[in-house]
């Protein structure tokens, strides 16, 4: 009977000692040596605190360092893709109109694009207030011209405008040699400044975008009386280089001992300097530990009655719903959403503003992919035969390649040329030339859709046609038909010995290897191309033969 009694009671004790019972005597365990501790506990918190503060800070000015650096990496973006459609429309002879029409500047980062010639005359704008405007002592378009590379520039006060702005600038040279326009864009100093919004209504706490030389570029909201005016704290911009060189990020303090974070922008010259006042920021937190004194005996009674009658209900259970769905969204969920109808009251408003965070994230994520979508299309298309540039041509030469690696499958590959399309062009001038190469390059379409092609305009009156999984039979009977469309199209041609407009068709075929490249097939259908126009154009010749219509086939010379 005793050791009956004795089990019953260890069954009581083990029941006294649930769960919530442990969380009581936790709570207790922890108050108590709070309260004898309090003052030691409450310094440490202080420093921790400040630690905490200078952690975030830190975050937040990366985070807007980087998103200034997204900014500039925008207006890159757009300028080289204003140089590719510039490039392209100068044989056209309307530059001016194809970049209007092509380019629309709906980023809010860029105010106004415009086109100057070498001699810095702006001959394009989309503000016609800039055609005409001389840019050539600027020091952003000399260096454009000499380093043939993206440039920002300083702060500088528009001549037009008399409004503080700063300007980037990208050479068509350094994709067309034979071009020396820049392009430049006027950014906005606006939007540099809402993008440090995150740094404002910190007491104790200012931060501003500076250039080389000390000038405020952007500032919070709450400081953007700012831009525009030399950084007060002059005397500091040696040690502030020294510091920052070779490291993104450095710290130094001035000689309040203020403590500085200076983080550097890439392709810039501008530097995000972030200055921390430890004074004003220990005025706040010392105030809060005042509170905390009188706080903290209420605090102590909510904390055990919380461990007893809501702890898991209240807190375990709606952190691991939050904790889910932020881990869904982390992997790429972008429909990951918090039912607010699982959560407390308390975690409602947690809620709402993470789905409204998820929201617009997804949101500019598809946005992105659309405005990326549409720059790579814009890169990779001719916008006078309506075909495939060099560019996007190379692009999907480099992946069929690489498929007929993993595949065994032969690559074939035709070169095509107008024959004597000079002299069409000086019998009925560049308008019908345009047109000319333009149903060429409707047909050429045609014929890729029909064979599973690849049809793009190399460049001046040469197209290529690249056939995937096809053999060099193959490749001579859809060259025959390019050919033979060609022909029937019967485009006048007084000058030719044919009386309408013809192709020349180089044809080569290989297997694609890790030991040969894809620019040994160019070669090679070129070399073709070449054995084509020997042999009188208007045929087709494969590498290393040639194929009469109605003959056999012969070695070609």
């Amino acid at each position: 009977m005793s050791r009956i009694a004795i089990v019953r009671k260890k069954a009581k004790l083990r029941a006294m000692l649930g769960i919530r019972a442990r969380l009581v005597v936790l709570a207790l365990i922890l108050v108590c040596p709070l309260m004898l501790d309090r003052v030691r506990l409450l310094e440490q918190t202080r420093t921790d605190q400040l630690a905490a503060m200078a952690s975030e800070l830190s975050t937040l000015a990366q985070r807007t360092a980087d998103a200034e650096r997204e900014v500039i990496s925008s207006v890159e973006a757009v300028l080289k893709s204003a140089a590719y459609v510039h490039a392209a429309a100068a044989q056209a002879g309307r530059s001016c109109s194809i970049l209007r029409a092509s380019l629309r500047v709906d980023l809010p980062s860029i105010r106004m694009l415009m086109v100057a010639d070498r001699d810095g005359i702006v001959r394009c704008s989309t503000a016609s207030m800039f055609v005409g405007s001389d840019i050539s002592d600027r020091a952003y378009f000399r260096k454009a011209l000499e380093t043939h590379d993206f440039v920002v520039s300083d702060f500088l006060v528009g001549r037009q405008t008399q409004k503080g702005t700063i300007l980037a600038a990208y050479p068509v040279s350094a994709i067309d040699t034979g071009e020396d326009a820049v392009i430049v864009a006027g950014m906005n100093l606006d939007w540099l400044s809402d993008m440090m919004s995150n740094l404002a209504g910190r007491a104790g706490v200012s931060a501003a975008l500076i250039d080389g030389e000390g000038t405020v570029l952007a500032t919070p909201p709450d400081e953007r009386g700012l831009v525009g005016k030399k950084l007060d704290r002059l005397a500091l911009l040696p040690a502030m280089a020294q510091k920052s060189q070779g490291r993104e990020t450095a710290s130094i303090r001035d000689e309040d001992g203020r403590l500085l974070t200076v983080t550097r922008i890439p392709g810039t010259s501008a530097r995000l300097v972030v200055t921390v006042d430890e004074n004003k920021v220990s005025a706040g937190i010392n105030y809060d530990i005042r509170t905390a004194y009188l706080q903290l005996a209420l605090v102590c009674l909510f904390v055990l009655l919380g461990a007893l009658f809501a702890a898991e209900r209240l807190i375990v259970q709606p952190i691991s719903v939050l904790t889910a769905v932020a881990n869904r969204f982390a992997e790429g969920d972008w429909s990951a959403r918090v039912a607010r109808k699982r959560l407390p009251s308390e975690f409602v408003p947690l809620a709402r503003a993470f789905n409204a965070m998820a929201a617009q994230l997804g949101q500019r994520e598809r946005e992105l992919v659309a405005s990326n979508s549409r720059l790579s299309v814009m890169a990779s298309m001719d916008l006078l035969s309506g075909l495939a540039n060099r560019r996007g041509f190379q692009s999907r030469l480099d992946f069929e390649w690489m498929k007929g690696q993993q595949t065994g499958q032969r690559l074939a590959l035709m070169m095509i040329d107008v024959d004597h399309f000079k002299l069409f062009n000086d019998s009925y001038g560049h308008p019908e030339g345009d047109a000319c190469l333009s149903r060429i390059g409707e047909t050429l379409a045609a014929v890729a859709a029909e064979t599973g092609g690849f049809a793009a305009r190399y460049g001046g009156e040469e197209f290529c046609l690249l056939l995937p999984e096809a053999g060099i039979g193959r490749a001579i009977q859809v060259g025959e038909m390019v050919r033979t469309t060609v022909e029937q199209l019967t485009l006048p041609h007084r000058t030719s010995p044919f009386e309408r407009v013809t192709v020349s068709i180089g044809v080569a075929c290989t297997l694609p290897s890790e030991q040969a490249s894809p620019a040994e097939l160019i070669e090679a259908a070129d070399a073709a191309l070449y054995a084509a126009k020997h042999r009188g154009r208007n045929n087709v010749v494969e590498h290393g033969f040639i194929r009469v219509t109605d003959g056999p086939v012969a070695i070609a010379s």
